[in-house]
C-alpha cells in the first residue's frame, strides 16, 4: 500500500510540474493565434485573457499518463490498456468539444451531443459502472440496456457542474484539485480494506487529476493570467466522473447499514458540494423568480460571497475551505470505524452554515464589495445558460 501512495503522489507531482510549465508556451500561443477572451457586459475582466488552459491541463494529462506506465505502481492499472486508451481518447474528445465551443459558441444540441460521444468512448472501451446503489435500499446491477445511458448522465452531469462553477480565478482548479485529492486517498482506503480491487484505475486519474489543477493554479489565481476555458473545465469534470464511477460503481453492497458503504456511488455529490449546490441554486432561483433556467443572474456562490465584501481571492478561499471539510466528513468514516456516526450531523451543521451564510437578504447592506470598485480578471460568468445556449 505505501508504494502505491508513493507511486499517486509521484505521478501527481509529474503532472503538476508538467502542466505548470508547459503553459508558458501556451500562453504565447493564445495570444498568437488570438485565442483571448475580450472583456464585454457579460464579463468582468478588464484586457483580453487566454483562454486556452484546457490545452495545457490536456498536455499535462497524457505526460503524467505516459509516466504512471512505467511506475511499478501502477502496472496493474495498466493491465487493462482498453480502458486506459478510453479515458485517454475520451478525454481527448471532450477537451475538443470545449474548444471548438470557446471559440464558435456551439448549440446546445452539438456540445451535448459532443458529451454522450466521450460518454460512449468510455463505455465500448470498458469504463462503467456495474452497479447502481440505493440508499438505505437494495443494490441494482446495471444491465447492458442501461449502462450506456447511466455512463452519459454521469459524465455529462460532472462536466457541466465544473463547468458552471468555473467563474472566478482559481475556483474550479482549486476545487476539483481537492475533491480528486481527496477521492484519490478515498480509494487507497478502500483498496486497502479490499473492496476495491488492485487494477482500479481510479485512484490513478484522481491523484493526475488532483496534480494538474495544482500545476495550473499558478498561472490561474487571481489576477489570473490564463483560462481554462470550457475546454479545461469539461475535461476536468470529465476526470472526474471517470474516477468516481470505476469506484462508486463497482463494489458491490458490503453493509447497506451504513453511510460508508452505500457511499461510493455518491461520494462526488459530497465532495463536489459546491458546484452541485451551485448548479441546484440557480435551477430553483430562477424557477422562483418563474424566469427560465437560462436567464442570467449573479446570485451564485461566488457572487454572494463578493457581495457579501470578500475579495476575490478570500471568496475563492472560502469555497476551497468549504469543499476540503466535506471531503474530510467523507473520507473520516475509513480511517475511523465509528465514523459513521459523524457524517450526518458534519453534512448537517455544513448545510447549516451555507444556508445562514447565504440566506436572502444577509449581507446586502454590508461593505461594497471590491468586484465593484475593482473588477478581477476573471472567466465570463458561468451559469447555466452557458451550458444551454
Amino acid at each position: 500500500m505505501n508504494s502505491e501512495i508513493v507511486a499517486c503522489i509521484a505521478v501527481g507531482a509529474i503532472g503538476a510540474a508538467v502542466t505548470y510549465f508547459v503553459m508558458f508556451p501556451v500562453r504565447s500561443l493564445a495570444k498568437k493565434i488570438g485565442a483571448v477572451v475580450p472583456p464585454d457586459e457579460r464579463r468582468i475582466h478588464t484586457s483580453p485573457l487566454p483562454d486556452l488552459g484546457g490545452l495545457g491541463l490536456f498536455i499535462g494529462f497524457g505526460m503524467a499518463l505516459l509516466a504512471a506506465e512505467f511506475m511499478g505502481g501502477f502496472r496493474l492499472a495498466f493491465g487493462s490498456r482498453s480502458e486506459i486508451f478510453g479515458v485517454l481518447i475520451g478525454g481527448a474528445v471532450i477537451f475538443a468539444v470545449g474548444l471548438v465551443d470557446d471559440r464558435i459558441d456551439m448549440s446546445a444540441p452539438a456540445k451535448l451531443s459532443g458529451q454522450i460521444l466521450a460518454a460512449m468512448v468510455l463505455y465500448f472501451s470498458g469504463v462503467t459502472m456495474y452497479w447502481f446503489k440505493i440508499p438505505f435500499g437494495t443494490v441494482l446491477a446495471l444491465s447492458p440496456s442501461l449502462t450506456p445511458l447511466v455512463t452519459a448522465i454521469w459524465v455529462i452531469g460532472m462536466a457541466n457542474a465544473i463547468n458552471l462553477i468555473d467563474g472566478l480565478d482559481g475556483l474550479a482548479g482549486g476545487i476539483v484539485a481537492i475533491a480528486s485529492g481527496a477521492f484519490c486517498i478515498y480509494t487507497l482506503r478502500l483498496t486497502e480494506q479490499g473492496i476495491v480491487t488492485p487494477d482500479n484505475i481510479g485512484a490513478l486519474i484522481a491523484a493526475i487529476t488532483c496534480g494538474i489543477c495544482i500545476g495550473f493554479l499558478p498561472h490561474n489565481l487571481h489576477p489570473s493570467k490564463i483560462m481554462m476555458g470550457d475546454s479545461g473545465a469539461l475535461f476536468l469534470g470529465f476526470m472526474m466522473a471517470v474516477s468516481t464511477s470505476v469506484v462508486g460503481g463497482r463494489t458491490p453492497d458490503v453493509s447497506g447499514e451504513t453511510y460508508f458503504f452505500f457511499a461510493p456511488l455518491f461520494i462526488p455529490f459530497f465532495i463536489l458540494g459546491v458546484p452541485i449546490l451551485d448548479v441546484s441554486f440557480a435551477i430553483i432561483r430562477r424557477t422562483a423568480k418563474r424566469k427560465g433556467v437560462a436567464h442570467a443572474d449573479k446570485d451564485h456562490l461566488h457572487h454572494r460571497l463578493l457581495r457579501l465584501g470578500h475579495g476575490q481571492r478570500r471568496a475563492v478561499a472560502i469555497l476551497w475551505v468549504w469543499t476540503a471539510l466535506l471531503s474530510g466528513i467523507v473520507i473520516y468514516p475509513t480511517f475511523d470505524p465509528h465514523g459513521n456516526e459523524v457524517v450526518p450531523f458534519g453534512v448537517a451543521i455544513l448545510g447549516a452554515i451555507l444556508y445562514t451564510w447565504f440566506r436572502p437578504g444577509w449581507g446586502r447592506e454590508g461593505a461594497k464589495s471590491d468586484a465593484d470598485t475593482n473588477p478581477p480578471a476573471m472567466k465570463k460568468v458561468s451559469t447555466p445558460e452557458d451550458f444551454l445556449e
